[in-house]
């Protein structure tokens, strides 16, 4: 805390003020405040941002470092009088003067946002009269309470609203004065307005007055780019004439000296900023961790939990060493917790878990380096033996280095929230909360942002944008764009309204734009979190938030605890249920670790779907290193990350026996064994330096870390020691800094082993399930992505390689799901587009109460059409899911108007008269008659069926091509590489149209990836901007075309790039050039056939000649009639000649071949 003979030499302290987490309002970032009061030569300053707390621990620790005091404030929205309908709140300023008040300010700021408004919080002066205590209050200036009365109702209501402030904070009430100059005048026209009386009000009521100047930004020269700011925030443009939030140029950060002389004439508003500032003597503290008692004697409660666990796990795995070492371990690890003040953790960590299990929540075997706790496996917090598995305790909890533990707990992603649900309703739902975290405003988003505040049209503003470059996953700044991107530099100085987009863009970049949740993490406290923290509220939440985010949250002594969602988890217990189903049961944490099976799906790198190895990269790992047990994958797991994936290649050499395992010393080659002589894991590096630098693993594990994060010092004052203990161990200087310079390495790039463990074990349990019972597996797979239709058609080409077959959708077989029935694979209702989850449901519900639907007019009577709707209706016959019915889609789909209406009928007739889906059948409402037509053609069939499935089930529209592609040579795509033959550089390929993103490079030249599909599934092709131009009118949805493409190979990758394409019926026009002869067994059929052809040779395409050749008994040989017309052929008409009766079969003119 600033002394007060520091403070009494100041002139003036800022007590009004909006650092950057007054979102998209403020932009005075926490880094920059300390800066503007030293160099201001302010000792002082108060954090007082709109609505929330945020920065209130933030600033009060920069500051503080800086030497300057925090004075922790929060500018809160008052409803001040809630007889009045339409009044809006109005601000005031509170600032915490003592311990008390900054207790009394978390709990308003928390107030606002939990038990009013969530997006715009508000307070009540009944709040003010409860945590009015130890709080000073600025009136609000103007725009608060008192000015908005003086400006819009009567001097009467202004007194009688000072004194209810008064009666609150007594000698603590100030009236706030602002002037913020105009060209003309030192006021604006409303602090005009407003400030006599308020000098009459302090001088009758002898409240003492004090001058703020709001402040929003740091100079005058951000002025235009935060009036921009405020545009984003209220979704306005700079220019509009309609009415929008404004300030003036002058709410800046000034000096003493200009707000003196901007109140000289009032010195003593000037004097009191300092005088606040010395009644201020409070800071947000910062605080050693908090957790709820779990028990008495929790040391006791811990040790007696962890040996019965232990003792339980021992009856039931194979023990990877004697029972003693177990206990030994035990013990250690249990004296090091003791010792550290970590039993509790331990205990409500393994508390939420034991209940997830209980309620049959999916639990993950393990993340992150808690998996190498004992004490965490014989708790059941972790499923992984770290003795079986080689995983340091030390490595997650180090005894020479205090930091709280951190148990990252991956559930099941469908019930995660059950179990912070039950650690809410066991500590109580005010002592736990999420954890708020921050979006900014980075170069792109910056761009976009004041591009449409500024009106400058979207696909301008779209291109700028793509032009900034990206490095890993961040745009860089607009200032790094600018030097490197020259076209973007162009744009700048050709337009005048570019420039000032950029300009005003890079003054905003980096402040926050949004508040929302941390995805995992969850605080537990022993007390109401909002004695610790201030509390927030996300808009999509009904669990309340601390206003710290992760770093702060810890500083002010919560703990955080991680409750993750993942998939995985969910698929593998889907897949398990499937399987009880049919009277399988598993216990997926007992399974075999040695399967045959499993380990041929890993070499055979069939791995789509399968956790942690389904990237191509990675299965062309495993293609290579043919696994042969768990530690295989363990390493692979550990190895396929930037850096160190360059070491795969010599991993699988050296275990496939292709190359010799290089020794690098054998006091430390048993510790490399497993990985092949490479170091691999932080964990060798932590055991070397234990067996030939002599180092506790304590100390390992921080020599480790020095290594890992490049610190120098620590390194230089470690290599000496290192080798000084492998000197003890008979170990030459020179060979001991060999060994360093190779740990220094590595200890950057090493995997943490617990995780890559953990998750090798997951990856092998969705392995084992692919490989054993594939069926239930890629169900469940599926399930996990039923609305993803692009993860669908991966998943449809995955069965289709794995010889399974995915039934089509079936109203009598299928369900909401994907589901196996008499082990075969149904594609899932819910998965068709525009039908809901629920109205399946109820619809297997009917048909499972009262048996299969019979046909259309029986599904009719059972199910009420009219709450099914006319649009899930449309989707569920073009899916053909009610062939079983009626196999004519055409009419079915035709007839849905009447089918609903007799529906309706029916259900009206019924007894009940209940509005729901069950209902007594009237028999006496007759079956209406449907239209008579011919069904849709095969390709139109095919069509439909896609815009329901949104992918090709039933057959694939290059099937019917068949015949021409094999006599032009043109190839499937999925077939390229399966033969094992060398792939051609240049290929004729077939593919139909799937979709389209067409991009712009850096050059500005447009360029696309198509995405085809064919039999085998999808691919994609990349078009640049020569090809483009002349063949994108071609990509329409749907349209099959034949492509002329290069191949290219990107790493393992097959790439195609297209050189030429074209419509497949021009390729059958040439075919079918000379014509066709159709072979009929009755001259019946001539009829039908005339009427067919005859309705084809309006078209405009090319037509061929047609000759019908009549096999009749009645005739001596065939007799071949040549029709006088050409004739228009398509796909689509030969299939429907083929269907006609009597037609025996189609051959062409030229080689008689049948098609």
């Amino acid at each position: 805390m600033i002394k007060n003979q520091e403070l009494s030499a100041s002139d003036f302290v800022h007590l009004h003020l909006h650092s950057s987490y007054s979102l998209l309002e403020g932009a005075i970032t926490t880094q920059k405040l300390p800066e503007l009061c030293i160099d201001n030569g302010m000792p002082a300053v108060a954090i007082t941002d709109t609505g929330n707390m945020f920065a209130a621990l933030e600033l009060s620790e920069l500051l503080s470092n800086n030497s300057i005091q925090p004075i922790i404030g929060c500018q809160l929205d008052l409803l001040y009088d809630e007889s009045k309908k339409n009044l809006k709140p109005k601000p005031i300023v509170l600032l915490a003067k003592n311990k008390v008040g900054y207790q009394n300010l978390m709990k308003l700021s928390s107030i606002g946002y939990l038990e009013y408004d969530h997006s715009d919080p508000y307070i009540k002066f009944g709040d003010l009269e409860v945590y009015g205590d130890g709080l000073i209050c600025l009136s609000g200036g103007t725009v608060g309470p008192l000015g908005h009365e003086l400006l819009y109702s009567n001097s009467k209501s202004v007194e009688l609203l000072t004194d209810r402030f008064l009666k609150i904070f007594g000698d603590r009430f100030y009236l706030e004065l602002q002037r913020h100059p105009t060209v003309r005048e030192i006021k604006t026209t409303e602090e005009a307005a407003t400030e006599p009386t308020f000098l009459e009000l302090a001088l009758k009521k002898n409240i003492p007055i004090v001058a703020t100047n709001d402040v929003y930004f740091t100079d005058p020269a951000m002025y235009e780019a935060h009036d921009a700011l405020l545009c984003i925030s209220t979704g306005s443009y700079l220019d509009q004439k309609a009415p929008r939030r404004r300030l003036t140029n002058q709410h800046y950060f000034k000096s003493a000296d200009e707000m003196k002389e901007l109140f000289c004439d009032l010195p003593e508003a000037i004097t009191n900023t300092v005088e606040i500032a010395q009644r201020c003597s409070v800071k947000a503290e910062t605080r050693q961790p908090i957790l709820p008692r779990y028990a008495k004697n929790e040391v006791e409660e811990l040790k007696k939990q962890a040996k019965t666990g232990l003792k339980h796990r021992l009856e039931n795995i194979p023990h990877a060493t004697s029972v003693e070492k177990y206990y030994e371990r035990l013990d250690f690890e249990l004296s090091v917790i003791d010792d550290m003040g970590f039993p509790g953790y331990f205990l409500i960590v393994a508390d939420f878990i034991k209940w997830a299990k209980a309620q049959g929540i999916p639990v993950g075997p393990g993340r992150g380096s808690g998996a190498g706790s004992l004490v965490a496996y014989a708790l059941t917090i972790t499923d992984l033996d770290p003795i079986r598995y080689s995983l340091l305790f030390e490595r997650f909890l180090n005894p020479e280095r205090i930091s709280m533990p951190d148990f990252d707990i991956d559930f099941c992603m469908d019930r995660r929230e059950e179990v912070i649900s039950y650690v809410q309703g066991k500590y109580g739902k005010d002592k736990v909360a999420q954890i708020i975290t921050f979006g900014a405003l980075l170069s792109k988003a910056a761009i976009r942002d004041i591009g449409r505040v500024l009106q400058i049209p979207y696909g301008h503003v779209d291109k700028l944008a793509k032009m900034v470059p990206v490095e890993a996953t961040r745009p860089v700044t607009i200032a790094q764009a600018l030097k490197d991107e020259p076209k973007l530099l162009e744009e700048r100085d050709k337009s005048e309204v570019v420039a000032r987009m950029l300009d005003y863009a890079e003054k905003v970049e980096g402040l926050l734009r949004n508040a929302a949740t941390h995805a995992a993490g969850v605080v537990i406290a022993d007390r109401a979190l909002d004695e610790l923290v201030p509390l927030y509220r996300d808009t999509r939440s009904d669990m309340p938030a601390t206003q710290f985010n992760m770093k702060w949250v810890e500083q002010a002594g919560l703990v955080k605890f991680d409750f993750l969602g993942l998939k995985t988890l969910t698929i593998v217990k889907n897949a398990v249920d499937l399987l009880v189903s049919r009277g399988v049961n598993i216990d997926i944490s007992l399974i075999p670790l040695d399967d045959p099976k499993t380990f041929k799906l890993y070499a055979q790198a069939k791995t789509i779907a399968v956790f942690q190895v389904e990237s191509s990269g990675m299965r062309d790992a495993l293609s290579q290193l043919k696994p042969t047990c768990i530690e295989d994958i363990i390493a692979l797991v550990a190895l396929y990350r930037p850096g160190p994936m360059e070491n795969i290649p010599k991993f699988c050499s050296v275990k496939n026996g292709e190359e010799e395992r290089e020794s690098i010393h054998p006091l430390i080659d048993d510790i490399l064994d497993e990985t092949q002589g490479i170091i691999v894991y932080q964990e060798q590096v932590m055991e070397i330096a234990r067996k030939m630098g002599g180092y506790s693993l304590g100390g390992a594990d921080l020599l480790r870390r020095a290594m890992g994060k490049k610190i120098k010092k620590a390194m230089d004052a470690e290599k000496p020691n290192f080798l000084k203990g492998a000197l003890k161990k008979n170990v030459d200087k020179k060979t001991a800094t060999k060994v360093w310079d190779l740990l220094e390495k590595f200890a950057n790039y090493g995997f943490n082993k617990s995780h890559a463990a953990a998750y090798a074990v997951l990856s092998y349990q969705t392995a084992w399930l692919k490989a054993n019972y594939p069926v239930e597996f890629m169900a469940a797979v599926m399930n996990c992505d039923i609305h993803l239709t692009e993860k669908l058609n991966i998943y449809k080409q995955e069965i289709d390689n794995l010889g399974l077959q995915l039934n089509s959708p079936c109203i009598n077989k299928s369900n909401a799901y994907f589901s196996v029935f008499d082990g075969k694979l149904f594609y899932a209702l819910g998965a068709l587009k525009n039908v809901g989850i629920g109205v399946v449901e109820r619809i297997v519900n009917i048909r499972s109460a009262k048996g299969d639907f019979i046909d259309i007019f029986d599904f009719a009577r059972r199910v009420d059409l009219r709450k099914v709707g006319k649009r899930p209706l449309e989707m569920l016959i073009r899916a053909g899911a009610l062939d079983c019915l009626n196999k004519n889609r055409k009419v079915l789909f035709l007839s849905i108007e009447q089918l609903v209406a007799f529906s309706g009928a029916v259900f009206d007739e019924t007894l009940s008269g209940q509005s729901n889906l069950f209902g007594s059948i009237a028999e006496s409402v007759p079956n209406p008659i449907l239209e008579v037509t011919d069904d849709w053609m095969f390709t139109e069939k095919l069509s439909q069926e896609y815009q329901s499935v949104g992918l090709y089930l039933s057959g694939h529209p290059i099937d019917e091509y068949k015949p021409y592609l094999q006599e032009e040579n043109f190839q499937i795509f999925s077939t390229l590489q399966k033969d094992g033959s060398e792939v051609p550089t240049i290929v004729n390929i077939v593919g139909v149209v799937s979709g389209k993103q067409e991009r712009q490079s850096a050059r500005g030249n447009r360029f696309a990836f198509v995405q085809f599909s064919d039999p085998g599934g999808i691919f994609e092709v990349t078009v640049f901007s020569d090809v483009l131009e002349r063949s994108r009118a071609m990509f329409e949805i749907g349209r099959t075309l034949v492509l002329l493409c290069e191949v290219k190979f990107e790493g393992d990758q097959l790439k195609l790039l297209l050189k030429n394409a074209q419509p497949i019926e021009r390729i059958i026009e040439k075919s079918n050039a000379n014509g066709f002869r159709i072979f009929v067994e009755s001259v019946n059929a001539v009829n039908a056939l005339a009427k067919r052809l005859l309705g084809s040779s309006t078209d405009d395409m090319a037509k061929v000649p047609v000759n019908v050749v009549v096999i009749d008994d009645r005739f001596e040989g065939d007799v071949e009639i040549e029709l006088p017309n050409t004739y228009l052929i398509s796909s689509d008409i030969i299939g429907a000649i083929k269907h006609i009766e009597g037609v025996a079969h189609i051959e062409r003119m030229d080689n008689r071949s049948s098609i």
